[in-house]
């Protein structure tokens, strides 16, 4: 057995503080790719030096997202052999050649090809990091931390919002290229902090490296003490799940997505969160803010850019209340109060947006823009955080890493879909197609109330019990336990992994 002390903190809370950090840096990528391109499509050196239409510009848009969907379908598998820990540093070097293409790009030819294989970097990420998470975080850090991944998304934004805005005025072409290489900071950070973080200790157990896992859950849960009771619960309520899995015929396969009626079922949740995080009506305000505010009346490009700015700066801030509220709340009462009132916000834009569009009403016109952020915050609230919470909670270990290939990959599908058809949507219809989304949204609520079921203050393997109808082992209710104020400093013998 290696010794992982020399890599890991001994302090519980510094390593959970580091396992959230690593993540989250991670996930400002894609908040930052998401945000620069929005101001690369209000920046006219841009659409100038590629010579872009509207048909180019979404190419270069979405083109990430297609390496995204074929780097998730082929690494899901992947993830499973080489280890969450790993999938990660792959996706950060990726990244890199990726960016360094982009900020480099001579042609349109070259600048789509940066922005697939960005997508494709980002893809791998999209499945290493929230299954590392919640298979690492003890449970009652796992709801804020992996809501946080996606919060801080706007950490991103924001800051390409700035840098975009800043670098506008900027003569020649560095108005794009500038904020493309910068995009490699949040990589690089990311990186050097992932080598002193822990591997996923349910991937250990799975490989065999049980021992090494003990160590992970030690220094994850009760500062490197491996004898003590919620680490030593901990420990055999994973194995006993795993080994369970094992003996039912469990295999790590795309087959086993839709082997048996819990796998569907929870297949089925992890699919409705990638509607929810793409049909609800927010696609069309983060990839084509400009053309909104077009619509809106509001049509100076510096205008335009603060207006960004200050939204994705209020976007971060629902989104962090959210985090923090999202185990109080739980994460079904949570989507219900996010997709409602996105549901009603939409209406109303759609609305204000017939009466004053386009108009010499200013009051009219930023009444619409007062809709956009009560919209957006809603959505930042509730889908941002449970976007990548949910899922890897309602996955059972065996189709967690392919399940989440299948979310990030559809995921990003969708995404496609709401890029090239929402601007198309928006030229032709109008303001029909808020209220048309806003219809959709009242069909998600439905779901949400009827199908979905709570997670919060559960262990992974509590949740698994649940949808398997039967506990795995003899460690049952290690949640309730351990909330009930047990003892969890209380040192036995560590048992032996079966």
């Amino acid at each position: 057995m290696r010794d992982i002390k020399v890599y890991i903190p001994k302090n519980s809370g510094f390593v959970q503080v580091l396992l959230v950090l690593a993540s989250c840096i991670f996930a400002t990528t894609t908040g930052y790719d998401s945000a620069v391109m929005t101001g690369f499509n209000i920046i006219p050196a841009y659409a100038n030096y590629f010579k872009l239409d509207t048909v180019t510009r979404s190419v270069l848009t979405a083109v990430s997202f297609v390496g995204a969907i074929v780097s998730a379908l082929s690494f899901g598998p992947i993830c499973n052999k080489i280890g969450r820990k790993n999938t990660i540093i792959v996706s950060a070097f990726i990244k890199f050649l990726g960016i360094g293409l982009m900020a480099g790009a001579q042609s349109y030819g070259m600048f789509l090809a940066a922005r697939v294989v960005l997508g494709f970097g980002s893809g791998i990420s999209g499945i290493g990091t929230p299954t590392w998470l919640a298979e690492t975080l003890p449970y009652k850090r796992r709801g804020s931390g992996l809501s946080l991944i996606f919060a801080v998304y706007f950490v991103g934004s924001l800051t390409a919002a700035g840098v975009t805005y800043g670098c506008s005025a900027l003569s020649g072409n560095i108005g794009w290229r500038l904020p493309s290489a910068l995009q490699g900071m949040f990589s690089g950070a990311s990186l050097l902090i992932v080598l002193f973080c822990p591997e996923s200790p349910r991937w250990l157990i799975y490989m065999g490296r049980t021992e090494e896992a003990l160590q992970v859950v030690a220094y994850t849960h009760s500062n490197g003490d491996i004898a003590a009771l919620e680490t030593v619960a901990q420990h055999q309520e994973i194995i006993d799940n795993i080994t369970w899995e094992r003996e039912n015929g469990e295999t790590l396969s795309y087959a086993q997505v839709f082997r048996t009626a819990s796998a569907r079922k929870r297949i089925l949740l992890v699919f409705s969160m990638v509607i929810f995080s793409t049909l609800t009506g927010n696609s069309i305000i983060t990839y084509f803010l400009g053309s909104v505010l077009d619509q809106a009346g509001v049509t100076n490009s510096h205008t335009q850019l603060e207006i960004n700015i200050v939204l994705q700066a209020w976007n971060l801030v629902c989104a962090l209340v959210g985090s923090q509220l999202v185990d109080r709340i739980g994460r079904r009462t949570m989507a219900l109060a996010s997709v409602g009132c996105c549901t009603v916000f939409l209406f109303l834009l759609g609305g204000l947006t017939k009466l004053y569009g386009g108009s010499a009403n200013t009051s009219g016109n930023y009444a619409v823009v007062a809709v956009i952020f009560l919209f957006q915050g809603s959505y930042a609230f509730g889908v941002t955080n449970l976007t990548l919470l949910y899922p890897p909670e309602v996955l059972s270990y065996s189709i967690r890493a392919t399940g989440m290939a299948i979310f990030t990959a559809g995921n990003f599908s969708f995404t496609i879909f709401t890029v090239f058809a929402m601007p198309l949507a928006l030229k032709h219809i109008g303001y029909k197609m808020y209220l048309i989304n806003a219809c959709w949204d009242v069909l998600q609520v439905a779901f949400i109330y009827f199908l979905w079921v709570e997670t919060s203050g559960k262990t992974l393997e509590e949740i698994e019990a649940y949808f398997d109808g039967e506990n795995h082992g003899d460690t049952e209710n290690l949640g309730k336990e351990m909330l009930g104020g047990k003892n969890a400093t209380s040192s036995v013998e560590p048992v032996d992994a079966r």
